[in-house]
């Protein structure tokens, strides 16, 4: 089975398939992701908060917003060598990828910045994939990222453009495009996804599948969040996410963007492990190791690793994302 590359996906056509019969969704993206991607290999990431709380950002499910009282402390941008030397560690322990992240709105050209590019060379340097998720982007700063090897920019749309105004009013679904356009105009490849279980309906899920799935070209990497409640935000009273909802979007994700890598990200510490592979069998190839995303707990490299041995999968090679196209249309021309 060789499946169509499509960027016209129609609403009707994703609510269908999201809502097809479990089993038979499972087994229709299990074929796509075997015709398209290595079912056995796992793309192993690290995240790393490298600036961490007082974003005056007002996303309802972050705990680093300055305006929430969490237990979230502000801490400082941290020093290049201490960010290389984590990212020492995670290789080590299995990672092919290093993400960092920083709790800001959007970048600025200071000697914040300057840092963050020498981070990114140091862990370039040590043949990995290097990600940063900080915020907005302009065109010159995505140009300053990738001269300074950065391999992947990380922006979720978080949800609908509908349901997305009524988690965050502090930037706009626009805003978020644009960053996007500047990040693959940069020639980096992009990561964009999203987070379930904030409240959002259904036809909130499709609408965030189906504009990642109609972009000019489909990002690079599809992170699927549950959402982790955290007292002190809006949203810490959300119920946890069904695994069957997650497995459905996994499924819905892998079928819509075939080669895309899918990863299976924030809520897997709460599932068991013939959750999560169903998860892995519906077409999630990658995770995020080690225990702590950002600020919520996450699996231990060891953990993940015994769950490979035991599912033989195994993590992989740094680098393996198809090249761009230089025929893709503009990215520029994406809109909500």
């Amino acid at each position: 089975m060789i499946p169509e590359i499509r960027h016209d996906w129609q609403s009707e056509e994703i609510l269908k398939i999201y809502n097809s019969p479990l089993l038979e969704l499972i087994y229709k993206a299990a074929e796509v992701h075997r015709s398209e991607n290595n079912f056995a290999e796992v793309q192993v990431s690290s995240l790393l908060s490298i600036k961490t709380g007082g974003c005056t950002e007002d996303c309802s499910y972050c705990p680093q917003a300055a305006r929430y009282h969490t237990d979230t402390e502000v801490q400082p941008l941290m020093k290049t060598a201490d960010v290389v030397e984590t990212a020492i560690m995670a290789k080590a322990a299995g990672a092919s990828r290093m993400c960092l992240g920083a709790a800001w709105r959007s970048v600025r050209d200071n000697r914040d910045f300057d840092r963050v590019l020498d981070m990114v060379r140091g862990i370039t340097a040590l043949d990995m994939e290097v990600c940063c998720t900080l915020g907005m982007l302009t065109e010159s700063q995505a140009k300053k990222l990738a001269d300074a090897g950065l391999y992947a920019y990380n922006h979720n749309l978080d949800s609908s453009a509908e349901f997305y105004e009524t988690i965050i009013s502090t930037r706009t679904y626009e805003d978020r495009l644009d960053t996007l356009n500047h990040v693959r105009n940069a020639n980096i490849t992009v990561c964009s996804g999203g987070i379930i279980g904030m409240g959002e309906s259904i036809a909130d899920r499709i609408g965030m599948l189906q504009t990642l799935a109609n972009m000019p070209q489909h990002p690079d990497s599809v992170p699927i969040n549950a959402l982790v409640p955290v007292k002190g935000t809006p949203l810490e009273n959300q119920k946890r996410v069904e695994i069957w909802d997650m497995i459905r979007m996994i499924a819905t994700a892998r079928i819509l963007m075939p080669k895309t890598v899918v990863r299976l990200s924030a809520g897997r510490n709460e599932m068991s492990m013939p959750e999560q592979a169903l998860c892995f069998m519906a077409g999630a190839n990658s995770i995020f190791a080690g225990d702590k995303l950002l600020t919520t707990p996450n699996p231990t490299f060891d953990t993940d690793m015994q769950m490979f041995d035991i599912l033989g999968l195994k993590p992989r090679r740094p680098f393996q994302e198809r090249e761009h196209s230089s025929t893709a249309e503009p990215v520029s021309e994406l809109t909500a």
